[in-house]
Order: C-alpha cells, then structure tokens, then sequence
C-alpha cells in the first residue's frame, strides 16, 4: 500500500511540476526524452485503461520546455514525433475496440468503466463522426473515443480523416500554447495552478454534457 501511495505521489508531483522535472529527465537521458514523450502520448490515447495519463498538460509542458534553447528539444522534432504518437494511439485503439466487440458494454472490469463508455458512446450518439476530432480535447472521452469508435465499426477512411486533423491540431495547439505562454514569468511562477486549470477546462465539457444529460433524461411513466 505504501508502493503504491508513493507511486501515486510521485505522479502528481510530476504534473504539477513538469516544467521542472522534464529538464531533468532530459539532464538525465537526454534525446532519449523525445521516446519517453512519445510512448506516454501514444499510451495516453491507445490504451483504453491508461485515461490518467497527462496529455494537454504534458503538451503544454513540453513547450514551454522546448522554448529554452538550452533543454536540447526542438518543438518541431516534438510536434512530428507527438502528433504522430496521437495518430497512432487512436488508431491502436479503434482496432482494439473493433476486435474486442460491444460485450465490454456488458461486462464490468476493475480497469475498464463501463460509465466511461456510455458517457463516450451517449457523445458519439450528439456529435457523429465529429467527436473522434472533439474528444482529442477531452481527457478521459479522448482516450475512450476511438475504442467506441472501433465497437462500432465505423468506417476506417472515416475515423482516420478526424483521427489525423483531431491529432495534429491538439499536438500542436498545446505545444503551441506552451512554447509561447509556458515561460512567462506569471505562468512560471504559478505552474502548478496552470496545469490544473489546464485539466478542470478540459473536463468541464464533459461534465456539463454529463449534467445535461442527467437533467434530459427522461423520467418513467408509472403503472396504472
């Protein structure tokens, strides 16, 4: 249990603290660094029980790191390698989803939510084919999208088309975002609190669409 608390405060540290520990990782294994951002980016969006990975965060972070000449990364070697480990990632898993089939609907399973995926399933019902592009900005639905996407057997040149735009539009929107507002001095004296804004704005359109929908739902017709 107390592996596990230190693993879990290890975490947080590391997100709220990105724009220094990156320097050090990078201090540390130097080119290196761009495999390590890749692999979290590529499991953050291919692994379906791996939500709580950092992407926007990570993204913004990894700008703003960039932006100093000294680190060594350059944000357009990081916008190639990032966008494409987001392609990837939604590609891996559609196809996860496409072979798994609908029983996960039906089945509960300690890592994988079943309220997750009707929350993501209930988008997909609103915004179409569209949300494969929406949810690259929503954590948790971003992660859940394109596995319901492959449950469901959308069309592959579909998916794709929204997978590639949604993936390099998000990478280079944060990384973008980073590169010119991580280091000014009022965001790097209160990094943490612009992470976590970061995280509660990327949540809050699918809270409000999870509130809609309770309010919406409809109320049962007693028996006479």
């Amino acid at each position: 249990m107390e592996v596990i608390q230190s693993v879990f405060e290890w975490f947080i540290n590391f997100v709220l603290h990105m724009d220094e520990q990156l320097p050090i990782i990078i201090g540390q294994i130097g080119g290196w660094t761009y495999l390590v951002l890749f692999v979290v980016i590529f499991i953050e969006t291919g692994v379906v029980i791996m939500p709580f990975l950092p992407g926007d965060s990570l993204l913004f972070a990894a700008g703003a790191v960039a932006a100093n000449p000294e680190t060594g990364l350059n944000n357009w070697v990081l916008f190639g390698l990032l966008a494409t480990a987001a392609v990837l990632g939604d590609t891996a898993n559609y196809w996860i989803g496409h072979f798994i089939g609908p029983k996960v609907f039906t089945q509960e399973s300690r890592f994988l939510k079943k309220e997750h995926l009707d929350r993501t399933h209930a988008f997909y019902q609103k915004h179409g084919g569209k949300t494969i592009f929406l949810a690259r900005f929503i954590p948790i639905i971003r992660t859940f999208a394109p596995f319901v996407a492959g449950i469901g057997k959308m069309n592959y040149g579909y998916f794709i088309s929204y997978n590639i735009i949604g993936g390099i539009v998000w990478t280079g929107l944060f990384l973008m975002a980073g590169h010119f507002f991580g280091n000014l001095p009022v965001v790097k004296e209160n990094f943490s609190l612009v992470i976590i804004a970061i995280i509660v704005i990327s949540v809050l359109p699918a809270v409000f669409e999870y509130i809609k929908g309770r309010r919406e739902k409809p109320v049962p017709t007693p028996v006479e």
